[in-house]
């Protein structure tokens, strides 16, 4: 999981890199949403929860931010500019599901199923587009081991 969220982050800098006088713009972008990810994967190895999420939240926030941005300049910009933009919200979007589910497999490990199961939840919550229909579905996948791991013995 952390291998493609890097992989993605990856791509956006070498996207960056080709993109010109943008480039900037750009660079920065995926250097503060890379530095948000090791952040949170540095926080959960501490099992330090909350910084973890507000880490993630802070990738959500990037991708409404760079959505309204677009929304906004939408008839200013080159479609090769748009197209790269939407790039950028789709990869942070997607980053953030994978830290969501990351973070709750992390819970189910140590055995906070309530809060593992408030984050599948959020994640059904949060990322209803079609396209993050991947994330939904391992997020019921994951709430259904939970039911199987903490269901009650038969017979009680």
């Amino acid at each position: 999981m952390r291998c493609s969220t890097v992989a993605m982050i990856t791509l956006l800098v070498a996207g960056g890199l080709l993109s010109g006088c943008t480039r900037d713009l750009y660079q920065q972008r995926a250097d503060t949403m890379k530095d948000h990810v090791e952040a949170f994967y540095k926080d959960l190895k501490a099992d330090q929860v909350p910084a973890a999420i507000l880490e993630n939240e802070q990738i959500e926030a990037m991708a409404r931010q760079m959505e309204e941005g677009i929304l906004r300049r939408q008839n200013q910009l080159a479609a090769s500019e748009i197209d790269r933009d939407w790039m950028q919200v789709k990869v942070a979007h997607e980053t953030a599901a994978e830290n969501w589910l990351a973070l709750a497999k992390y819970l189910v490990i140590k055995k906070r199923y309530d809060q593992a199961r408030g984050t599948y939840q959020r994640i059904l919550a949060t990322y209803t587009d079609v396209r993050y229909r991947t994330y939904a579905d391992q997020a019921k996948a994951g709430l259904r081991d939970l039911d199987l791991i903490i269901a009650p013995p038969k017979g009680s």
